[in-house]
């Protein structure tokens, strides 16, 4: 018998995450990063580059406002999923520093696509798993995004003025069209992402302001979710990248996601968005914690639907 791919799992996934901290100048958040991974430091432009020659970056950001004058956008190397505990490290060593973040700073976590020229041609990445179609796995992401739009809304807190400017939800045309293509490819899902073809897109292009950012899979060949506020608590963000990558790994495992939306019932809401991230495959004690985070801004109970029986 042909041997089969196991399954991805959100272990196997590479990822990198953006993090926007205002009260804090480059050189600071450079420091707290090298005090954590070590490496070698060059305060002036912010960079902390590691013994395997990944490099931390803290950059300046002109969309954050602070009240010193001062910000800076953390952003990683790509990292794998042993590098939790590092990232979450890195996170309080930030906040040790001073740094603060306020409703002008945002969380992006980026996945590797793969299966896209992206702009260095790059061809590999968890999208293609297993010999898979990258364009096909990203329909089942569409959908999949499309079908939990409002839950995640919810759970996850987002502003409706950044849900409006900077992380718009999935658009319905753009699921539409996805789904009645029946010979979806990289290319044709460019053309109906941006209106027009578009393979080598600029990095500041109207359409990356999306909660599911497409746009880096042609600039960069990753794709980039733009839903979360921004927190400095090491749990949060852990929850976040976990989330991400469960996601990820169930659009790139399933044959087919379904794109009819799940309307946004208050109160079952906690329940509901529990029974999605169960089907994500967050359950177990790996997960707790995340559960816990994911799930505390949600009205009703996480176990029973239509609450606790009487006498129960």
């Amino acid at each position: 018998m042909p041997a089969t791919t196991a399954p991805l799992t959100h272990r196997d996934i590479r990822f990198g995450i953006e993090i926007e901290t205002a009260e804090i100048d480059l050189a600071d958040a450079a420091a707290a990063i090298q005090s954590v991974v070590g490496g070698t430091i060059n305060r002036w432009n912010g960079t902390v580059t590691l013994d395997d020659g990944r490099v931390w970056n803290a950059v300046y950001d002109g969309s954050i406002t602070s009240n010193n004058g001062r910000h800076a956008e953390v952003v990683s190397p790509i990292l794998r999923y042993e590098d939790m505990d590092d990232l979450q490290n890195i996170v309080r060593a930030l906040r040790r520093a001073g740094a603060r973040v306020n409703s002008s700073c945002g969380i992006h976590i980026h996945v590797d696509a793969g299966g896209s020229r992206g702009r260095h041609g790059r061809n590999v990445g968890a999208f293609s798993h297993g010999g898979k179609d990258a364009a096909k796995t990203i329909r089942n992401l569409v959908r999949l995004c499309h079908k939990n739009d409002e839950l995640i809304g919810a759970a996850l807190g987002i502003d409706s003025d950044r849900r409006s400017r900077w992380c718009r939800p999935v658009s319905t045309d753009l699921v539409e069209d996805i789904s009645a293509d029946r010979n979806l490819t990289l290319d044709r899902l460019n053309v109906r992402w941006y209106g027009h073809q578009n393979l080598r897109p600029r990095h500041y292009d109207a359409s990356r302001y999306a909660g599911l950012n497409l746009h880096n899979v042609w600039y960069r060949g990753t794709v980039e979710y733009r839903w979360f506020e921004a927190t400095l608590h090491a749990g949060k963000v852990k929850a976040y990248v976990q989330f991400v990558l469960c996601l990820t790994a169930k659009a790139v495992n399933a044959r087919s996601c379904s794109a009819t939306k799940t309307p946004l019932r208050t109160e079952s809401a906690k329940y509901d968005f529990r029974c999605l991230l169960l089907s994500l495959g967050m359950s177990g004690d790996e997960f707790k914690t995340a559960r816990l985070h994911l799930l505390s801004r949600l009205t009703g109970s996480a176990a029973w639907k239509n609450g606790r029986p009487a006498g129960r």
